[in-house]
């Protein structure tokens, strides 16, 4: 017996709106996943400590936007995080610039340059950590 073309489109349309909320809902997990992260967390905790880059930005209110998961500078592995973090102020916004090392033996994430970009050109350090992890590195011959 074969199956009626309205059913078969109504399947069709019905699949379609399945697929693509499960699609956005992946798209919206992954992203409140990323703002739960050590490393994310770090760079926004630097960024809220510099009242003067604050008042650049016309915050408070901060606000902190959807990482662009699209974006290629946003790449995270097994020891590096490198994120780009849109925020905006009431009078200007930018791009926070994360990039962070895990140490191998804590497991801990550790930050080593936050800059904040702002959409006028202008690029505001506020972070830069001097001493540098490498991967098989012992901790204790940095520490002198």
């Amino acid at each position: 017996m074969p199956v009626p073309l309205k059913n078969l489109q109504q399947l069709a349309i019905y699949a379609t709106i399945v697929s693509g909320g499960g699609c956005a809902m992946m798209y919206y997990l992954i992203q409140k996943s990323f703002s739960q992260k050590e490393y994310y967390l770090d760079a926004l905790q630097k960024l809220q400590s510099h009242s003067s880059v604050l008042e650049r930005l016309g915050a408070p209110p901060l606000k902190v936007h959807n990482l662009r998961l699209t974006d290629r500078y946003n790449h995270v592995d097994k020891t590096t995080a490198q994120i780009k973090i849109p925020v905006s102020g009431t009078t200007m916004a930018g791009y926070l610039y994360s990039t962070a090392v895990k140490e191998q033996f804590s497991r801990r994430w550790n930050l080593q340059d936050v800059v904040l970009k702002l959409n006028n050109g202008e690029s505001v350090p506020i972070y830069h950590s001097d001493v540098c992890i490498d991967e098989g590195e012992d901790l204790s011959s940095q520490v002198s």
